[in-house]
């Protein structure tokens, strides 16, 4: 290895002030494949490189050969919008080197974690002794939450370990639900939504229809769908997993962030309900990638599933009453210590400036559905329930669509891609930089005339 460290880590520290300093963020275009691979031709050998050489590919080829998820023309998807104190805190994270899988080796770094987990769990509501772990995205934490759905269930209903259950879904549920089901062997009972909305009605009237035979363990509704921000009716869903003794899940990993918003809080009655809640801070939570959160309201249920049963973990599995392993509470083992950003940010802004921003997204949503009604050539598809709008432009096909997202990604004013509704091509905008204006929006929406 090079001498040089101090040095090095002079250099590198020096680029990550000057890309923190970046205000606003570049949006920057995808790279051509056949550029990369030349930049890139023979940095990887036996010897080693010059790290400003290096480092100068990275700036000036690698680093602009991306769409910045964290500028505020980013409106495409979900973006991010990481704080300056989170980011700079996941540098710490790093250079730590922490082994985040239990409290034997990392119990200062869980705790802290475990600070924001409660935080979470309180604002859902979902009782004292809720907990959890962070994992790396809402794909982790929903198939984390549905084996222990799966298999809590095959044990109370006295079933084998590879006798049949399914779990109620909607047919809006996001797309890592369906894969999980797929991986975990598990059927899905599809409900017919209404208005795209998962309703305890529709639910009920679907076990009702359902004589298959084949047990129904559980059910899973969503606090804000990727595509439309739509709140499933969880008030109405938890009243029929009760009667029906079913496993509640509630992926919120887009929308559950809404909570902290007092403008739309009322609309996540029936979240304190949930078994089991996953949020992705690294979306509407102001944290980098990858950052998830998952709350068991019975975390022991998961820790019977999760843990891991090795001779050389037997040290940290000692039940004494402070123990606290991660690795229990998710399908992982190896992890970073991946909510400390986000424990960093929410200490130093305070949660009333994590409140004030998400507001922010959502009051933009609502000026921005008004000026498209206003807009002659557009139409408003619904109400914003959180901060993603769908719209159309008259008289518009879907190459119209994708040729206008190109031009405005070209021109460096926005970047917005065109989605799916009800087998049309429209337009979404999906909000949630702070700093992404009004003006920004008008200027987009003029393109369109």
């Amino acid at each position: 290895m090079h001498a040089y460290d101090a040095e090095l880590a002079d250099l590198i520290f020096d680029y990550m002030r000057e890309r923190l300093q970046l205000d606003p963020v570049p949006l920057d275009h995808p790279g051509r494949k056949d550029k990369l691979e030349s930049v890139l031709a023979g940095l990887i050998g036996p010897a080693g490189h010059d790290p400003r050489r290096v480092l100068s590919v990275y700036d000036d080829h690698l680093s602009q050969a991306v769409i910045s998820c964290d500028s505020p023309r980013f409106l495409s998807f979900i973006p991010a919008a990481p704080t300056k104190a989170a980011l700079l805190f996941d540098m710490v994270v790093s250079c730590a080197s922490l082994q985040g899988i239990s409290w034997l080796e990392a119990s200062g770094a869980i705790a802290a974690e475990n600070q924001v987990l409660r935080l979470i769990a309180d604002m859902a509501g979902m009782g004292a002794e809720a907990g959890g772990c962070f994992v790396t995205g809402g794909s982790a934490g929903n198939l984390s939450a549905l084996v222990v759905a799966r298999d809590t269930a095959r044990t109370r209903l006295g079933l084998g370990p590879y006798d049949p259950v399914r779990i109620a879904v909607s047919d809006q549920a996001h797309s890592s639900i369906g894969n999980t089901l797929r991986i975990i062997g598990v059927e899905p009972l599809v409900v017919p939504s209404d208005d795209h909305r998962l309703t305890g009605a529709n639910l009920r009237a679907t076990l009702a229809a359902d004589d298959s035979g084949i047990p129904v363990i559980g059910v899973v509704a969503t606090a804000g769908t990727t595509n439309a921000g739509i709140i499933d009716d969880l008030e109405g869903v938890a009243e029929i997993a009760k009667e029906r003794d079913l496993w509640f899940h509630v992926d919120g990993a887009y929308g559950g962030a809404g909570l902290f918003a007092p403008s739309v809080r009322a609309r996540y009655d029936g979240i304190e309900h949930a078994d089991s809640f996953v949020v992705d801070p690294h979306k509407w939570l102001f944290a980098p990638f990858d950052c998830a959160a998952l709350v068991y309201k019975n975390p022991k249920l998961a820790k019977a599933v999760h843990t891991q049963d090795a001779s050389y973990l037997d040290v940290i599995h000692m039940d004494t009453p402070d123990e606290w392993n991660p690795t229990d509470y998710a399908y992982h083992l190896t992890r970073r210590a991946r909510g400390l950003p986000l424990w960093f940010s929410l200490a130093v802004h305070g949660t009333d400036a994590y409140a004030q921003a998400i507001e922010a997204a959502l009051t933009l949503a609502r000026e921005s559905a008004q000026l498209i009604r206003r807009h002659p050539e557009l139409e408003l598809i619904r109400e914003p329930e959180l901060s993603s709008v769908l719209f159309r432009r008259k008289g518009w096909s879907a190459e119209d669509y994708q040729a206008w997202s190109d031009r405005l990604l070209a021109g460096q004013i926005a970047f917005v891609t065109p989605t799916g509704w009800e087998g049309e091509t429209v337009g979404r905008f999906a909000f949630l930089h702070p700093h992404t204006t009004l003006g920004t929006v008008e200027e987009i929406l003029a393109t369109m005339a």
